[in-house]
């Protein structure tokens, strides 16, 4: 049996066999819905496992954990295999140990492994030096990487993300369709249809003066128009203050991480920029990054990399999962992964040695 590979996001879980080549099997809301008694779901009981990439509920982990490995993956109880998790930048000592010690105790798996989301996503197109921007739901990670290993001193967390990005949209809609009800899940929806990244600055300020309107139809029938608000979530990536942030944009934030990184090694990560996460796959996005890449403060420019062709469509989704599955290929056949032997005989902080 493969390995599995799970990356446990924010918003969603991915999850799947080791099978590089093929978009993971299954995708889910990270989300979890409170059972009643007679099996109703409560939406106003919502549990968030994971949080700005963290894992924040252990008991609500373990729940979906179980879904996923048994009735999504198929493993049956007393023949569990080897897994593999992506790890957000940055994760806690105390969480590493906390998952390994679940999935060895509760899970009685045979092996385990865990790499950065930003090693592996670059692993996805091939690499193994670059610097990765991972705009997630909760977080946005930069992260230079060399020789397969982050460099940590350089490295940037920043505690906003998809999420904020949705809130913020949701004000703006409110402002132009101040009668309509909208929830924050559709809210999520209207922002994967009709997100979108104006050319460049001067572009979105001329969005004030002209801008097409669209009209959408809410499930329960109310129709509301969008226009403007569609770019305004691609703009704040490039400029925070939109968020009431005081922050630079996502491309001088790269800029500005990599210079604090060795001379030498300016060319390879920025030459080799890997972006990732839901808001990237946004109309327009790339276009406007090599756009503020080509004005950047930088003598060089940030250039993103394309993925080979055989890997799966929308890779920016999936490119932590994807780099995952081969590397779960390479560290369990050549026995580099955790075994149920290491953790019994030194407990959970094995995983500090083994895994980095």
């Amino acid at each position: 049996m493969e390995a599995a590979v799970v990356d446990p996001g924010s918003s969603l879980l991915k999850a799947g066999f080791a099978i590089p080549d093929q978009s993971p099997a299954m995708v889910i809301p990270t989300q979890m819905k409170r059972m009643l008694d007679d099996d109703v779901a409560v939406d106003d009981f919502a549990v968030d496992p994971v949080c700005r990439g963290y894992v924040r509920d252990w008991d609500a982990m373990e729940d979906l954990l179980h879904y996923v490995l048994y009735t999504g993956l198929g493993w049956e109880i007393g023949n569990e295999g080897q897994i593999l998790f992506t790890d957000p930048l940055c994760t806690p000592k105390a969480n590493k140990e906390q998952l390994v010690q679940l999935m060895f105790e509760t899970f009685n798996i045979s092996g385990f492994y865990a790499s950065e989301q930003a090693v592996l996503s670059l692993y996805a197109v091939g690499r193994i030096s670059g610097c990765t921007v991972d705009i997630g739901h909760g977080k946005i990670d930069i992260a230079p990487v060399i020789e397969g290993a982050v460099n940590h001193i350089a490295s940037r967390r920043f505690e906003f993300g998809g999420i904020d990005l949705t809130n913020f949209l949701a004000q703006e809609l409110g402002k132009s369709n101040p009668l309509a009800n909208i929830s924050i899940s559709d809210v999520e929806k209207i922002k994967q249809l009709y997100s979108c990244c104006a050319e460049d600055e001067l572009a979105y300020q001329k969005t004030q003066y002209s801008c097409p309107v669209e009209t959408h139809t809410l499930p329960d029938g109310q129709v509301i128009t969008i226009g403007r608000e569609r770019y305004t979530i691609g703009e704040a990536l490039f400029q925070p203050c939109l968020l009431g942030l005081e922050a630079h944009g996502i491309v001088e934030q790269l800029v500005r991480t990599i210079s604090t990184v060795s001379s030498d090694n300016h060319r390879q990560l920025l030459e080799n920029t890997v972006v990732c996460g839901g808001a990237s796959s946004m109309t327009g996005f790339e276009e406007r990054f090599q756009k503020e890449s080509s004005l950047s403060s930088s003598a060089i420019r940030p250039t993103l990399v394309k993925p080979p062709e055989y890997m799966p469509e929308n890779l920016t989704m999936y490119s932590a999962w994807v780099g995952g599955a081969i590397l779960a290929k390479v560290v369990f056949p050549q026995n580099q992964h955790v075994t149920k032997a290491d953790y019994d005989e030194t407990g959970p902080s094995i995983v500090h040695r083994k895994c980095f």
